[in-house]
């Protein structure tokens, strides 16, 4: 290959290597502390962050306009002069000149709009430093702090309970659905109370390992585990539904206060109370749609609910979700469906209505079907009545905490490890093989570099272990380089020319450095599917540190002493003190 191809693909793969860098440059360095928090929350704990500031900042403007109408606008909200010249060319009008307050605020047809457009801002800015995170390197929980916790499912408790009244008719099957809807629960549990990008996942048969990256506190956390969570039907209250939402579309910005309660409690009867109409998305989160006010007072406990599945009706077939009562149940639920026909009934899980549907007629037997939905909505639906029925004893079998401080510390320490173990490396080979051990030094730069963009491109964990790989390739790159430079020099000892020496050299090294970093690879492989945990970790950064480390030695050093051959015209390689 020739030498210039050799520098324009070198040049490629460092552009390539930023760019797969650039996240990680950006959240740890250029994203501030507050964003970042705010980043590693919830999706809806941003939407309401965005939601309460862009309230704050839309009465800031309204005040404004009262306080002098033909004012010009705040400067940190100057962006609202385009957004609001776009809109009077979107009706053909004419744009006002200048931009008051009073025009901005006339551009808006409700106040709603305005604090969509003050929410996306923010919205936006939050979900791009998310985007950033998610596309970096991660820090594993022995550096960035926080907590791991190994839960016990008792699922033979669990079949027991549902022995008894006849239902289980695969154990299999049961245990597979208990354990999933056990993992979506602490899920949904887990990320309501604002934990940063926590990992929930299944190990082994009964068991779910969780772990949740920062602080966080044990007696908080156990509560989450060990809750249930809370399922029933209410009453939907049709007219106060309706003068909600309308009065919502004109006071958008000052109906809930920060912590989403209402501002006036006087816009709804006293017995009801407003809540979220949610629905999955396409990424499995809850996903808000509109608000509805029902009755405080249950109509059904979750509690009576035996089993659910997803069926088609009859006629239609559209998709239906059908669940059984117990007893006390259908008696319950047949006499509150006679007296409410024609109303709405709707299904509320952990304070968040997933689902409503209009009583056509007494609903008796304890058999329910409800439809009205999509094949997706009724299986997310079904998923909400398993919560119920699907009672599986949790139990915390381990529990370990690591502090923030002592994660920082291992931090610096490895990083001093790194560092100093380079720079060793550097000097050794500086003064061993001289002028040539600049080739070695820029190849070890190089190495970590790539190293670094190739966690940050497929979004791995740096933990303490990867560190330690790291190391290790440090002293098999240098290995590579040291077995290179002496074929260079065995060979100008021969008599030969530097250009001579040098490819010689190369050639003549190439198969010994493969065969030990080939088999070291294969070892890494072996150890990151085998593995698990640490062992993955250090197995997985060593693998990566073996690809990267053949490439700068093989294909960066050559290129550089080409480079000095070639272009700088050299005639002699200093690369011994016993070379000439």
């Amino acid at each position: 290959m020739k030498k210039t191809s050799r520098f324009v693909i070198l040049l490629a793969v460092l552009a390539v290597c930023f760019a797969f860098l650039w996240p990680s440059i950006t959240w740890y360095w250029r994203t501030p502390k507050e964003v970042q928090s705010l980043a590693l929350g919830s999706l809806e704990n941003i939407k309401d962050y965005a939601t309460a500031k862009a309230a704050e900042d839309v009465l800031a403007v309204k005040a404004a306009a009262k306080t002098d109408a033909n004012a010009k606008i705040d400067q940190k909200y100057a962006w609202l002069e385009k957004t609001a010249a776009k809109k009077y060319r979107r009706v053909g009008e004419k744009v006002p000149s200048p931009m008051t307050v009073a025009a901005i605020l006339n551009s808006y047809s409700n106040e709603r709009e305005l604090l969509e457009d003050f929410s996306a801002v923010y919205r936006d800015e939050i979900l791009k430093a998310k985007k950033n995170y998610q596309n970096s390197v991660k820090l594993g929980l022995d550096l960035s702090g926080g907590m791991n916790i190994i839960v016990k499912a008792d699922l033979d408790a669990a079949v027991a309970s549902q022995t008894e009244s006849n239902v289980v008719t695969n154990v299999d099957q049961f245990k597979q659905d208990a354990m999933a809807n056990a993992i979506e629960n602490l899920s949904s549990r887990i990320d309501r109370f604002g934990l940063t990008e926590p990992v929930i996942r299944k190990q082994g048969e009964d068991r779910i390992y969780i772990e949740m990256p920062g602080a966080a506190e044990t007696d908080s956390i156990n509560t989450i585990i060990m809750g249930k969570g809370i399922l029933n039907f209410r009453l939907v209250d049709n007219d106060a539904t309706e003068k909600f939402n309308a009065y919502y579309n004109q006071h958008t910005a000052s109906t809930f206060n920060a912590s989403g309660e209402l501002i006036d409690p006087s816009i709804i009867p006293a017995d009801c109370e407003v809540m979220g109409q949610y629905t999955k998305d396409e990424y499995g989160l809850d996903e808000r749609l509109g608000y509805l006010v029902v009755k405080k007072e249950i109509a059904l406990d979750g509690q009576h609910i035996k089993s659910a599945e997803v069926g088609a009706d009859n006629l239609t077939n559209r998709p239906e979700v059908d669940f059984v009562l117990d007893t006390d149940g259908a008696e319950i639920f047949a006499k509150f469906t006679g007296e409410h026909k024609g109303e709405f009934l709707a299904i509320v899980s952990d304070n968040k209505i997933k689902s409503y549907a209009r009583i056509n007629d007494a609903i008796t037997g304890g058999r329910v079907a409800i439809t009205g939905f999509g094949l997706e909505e009724a299986q997310n639906l079904q998923k909400v009545l398993q919560t119920a029925w699907l009672n599986v004893p949790l139990s915390v079998e381990s529990q370990q905490v690591i502090g923030a401080s002592l994660g920082e510390q291992a931090i610096h320490q490895g990083l001093k490890a790194i560092a100093f173990g380079l720079i060793a490396i550097m000097i050794f080979m500086l003064i061993w093989y001289q002028s040539a051990g600049i080739n070695a030094v820029a190849a070890q730069v190089l190495n970590l570099y790539i190293m670094f963009s190739i966690l940050s491109a497929f979004n791995l964990t740096l933990s303490l272990p990867s560190i330690a790989g790291m190391i290790l390739t440090i002293g098999m790159a240098v290995d590579a380089n040291v077995i290179i430079f002496e074929r260079i020099k065995e060979e100008l000892a021969l008599g030969k020319s530097r250009a001579a020496a040098i490819a010689v050299g190369f050639d003549n090294a190439f198969w010994a450095i493969m065969d030990s970093n080939i088999t070291t690879f294969i070892a890494a492989i072996f150890l990151s599917q085998l593995g698990s945990g640490s062992i993955q970790g250090f197995a997985v950064s060593l693998a990566i540190g073996v690809i990267s480390s053949v490439f700068t030695a093989l294909f960066v050093s050559r290129l550089i002493f080409d480079f000095g051959t070639d272009v700088l015209h050299s005639s002699r390689v200093r690369i011994g003190w016993r070379v000439k």
